[in-house]
């Protein structure tokens, strides 16, 4: 697209092959994190790759508003540098994947589980022995050994998003990043311009400049959820409370646009504002805070961390072109409800924000501080059982033994070898546990 020199066609083919690699990543980095991370941390890592993309969608706002003010309209530079700037995070993508080593569980996946335990050794800094490594390499291995993709077929692997305990984490996850793209965040990300001059504000300079500070506000939301949100407040409590407190700018924004009509009168010479329009100016960026705190992240963390192994991949690839199906209907059709429905386009997604939260109060459960391996208990239950239960505080997944890791079992055949070889070792441990103990 850099190098399109203002021809059309190169430029829908560079949109095509850049969208098939930030669909790859964006399916990707979540399943890597969450497979990689602790439970205890693992929303909290998400949320920082969160920050990182929201962080470069505000550094997109501000590159366009330096490049407005600086080169001039007539140059082809003024879109040139902005699609040539796009090139530095795929670099560094592509470089700092040479330091990340391969996921522990995809390594179990393919029956390595030396090798998945060395990985696992490796980003915890424990050793083999290590309780906490014990548990998690034998959680890893039951899974592995009731469910592996190498023994399942593409029509298996489908047939199984519909079985009991799977298509329940498929309704909600396909659920939740749908319906993230009708927060108010997207649409204002994609016509910003478009909807603070509904608010009065004219001048293309102006309007990059007052969405700059919109993706400063997306991008504290962001740090938010991951810092506060997401462990501390958890997953389903943040998608009730995001709601709850989303919804109150977009009906004030929608309440001041219906009483105001601050397009009409900007179109009109008028464009002085009192303090009511002020104030929706600043609902904006409140709601941006908010959304991105709680439904932006936590959508993401969600269906990176519930499905089931063997599936995972396939769920997750499916959940994640959901929610760009949801942002390319929204990016069709916000134009033309700005247009017809004027005022009624905010109090629409004012009220689908609402019946979210809602159904996020009756129909999510908690997922913070499970493991991945844990989820399977979690979902075999019904899910508003399963969140009555939560909000009583009754346990979900009970406590499991640990199971002994790859360093124990290879200690325990050597010592087998060892008895057999040896009767003097047979004759001592006939004799009670002191004799072994010396030993």
């Amino acid at each position: 697209m850099t190098a399109a020199q203002g021809k059309l066609a190169m430029i829908y083919a560079g949109r095509a092959i850049a969208g098939l690699g930030i669909g790859a990543s964006s399916l990707t980095v979540p399943v890597y994190i969450s497979e990689t991370a602790p439970p205890s941390i693992r929303g909290r890592l998400i949320g920082i790759f969160e920050i990182a993309s929201q962080g470069g969608g505000m550094l997109g706002f501000w590159i366009n508003y330096a490049t407005d003010r600086t080169i001039d309209v007539n140059s082809q530079t003024q879109w040139i540098i902005p699609l040539a700037l796009q090139l530095v995070p795929g670099v560094l993508l592509f470089l700092g994947m040479m330091w990340c080593p391969e996921s522990a569980r995809w390594k179990a996946r393919g029956d390595d589980f030396d090798g998945a335990e060395k990985i696992l050794c490796y980003v915890r800094m424990l050793p083999p022995t290590d309780p906490y490594i014990r548990r998690e390499m034998g959680e890893i291995r039951e899974q592995v050994e009731l469910r592996s993709t190498m023994k399942m077929s593409k029509k298996d692997q489908f047939k199984k998003l519909f079985q009991r305990g799977t298509r329940n984490r498929m309704g909600i996850g396909l659920a939740l990043m749908f319906l993230q793209s009708f927060t108010g965040v997207n649409i204002i990300t994609y016509y910003s311009p478009r909807i603070f001059e509904t608010l009065g504000v004219t001048g293309t300079s102006t309007k990059l400049f007052s969405t700059g500070f919109y993706g400063i506000a997306k991008t504290l939301g962001m740090c938010a959820f991951t810092f506060i949100v997401v462990e501390r407040v958890g997953r389903r409590k943040g998608l009730v409370w995001g709601a709850a407190l989303g919804c109150i700018p977009i009906f004030y924004i929608g309440g001041y646009v219906m009483k105001a009509d601050p397009a009409a009168a900007a179109a009109a010479g008028n464009v002085t504002r009192n303090g009511w329009g002020y104030l929706a100016m600043v609902c904006v960026y409140v709601n941006a805070f908010i959304i991105c705190a709680t439904w932006q992240g936590i959508t993401w963390t969600y269906a990176s961390e519930i499905f089931p192994l063997d599936i995972r991949m396939l769920c997750v690839a499916l959940t994640t072109a959901d929610t760009w199906l949801g942002s390319f209907i929204i990016a069709r059709s916000t134009p033309y409800m700005i247009s017809d429905l004027g005022y009624g386009a905010y109090f629409f997604f004012a009220t689908i924000l609402v019946l979210m939260g809602i159904w996020s109060f009756f129909f999510v459960p908690e997922t913070k501080g499970i493991t991945l391996e844990e989820m399977d208990a979690l979902f075999m239950k019904r899910m508003h059982k399963a969140v009555w239960a939560q909000l009583r505080g009754r346990p979900i997944v009970e406590d499991r033994p640990s199971t002994p890791s790859l360093a124990d079992e290879k200690l325990g055949a050597q010592f087998e070898q060892i008895e057999k070889k040896s009767p003097e070792l047979e004759a001592d441990s006939s004799r009670g546990p002191g004799k072994r103990q010396r030993f």
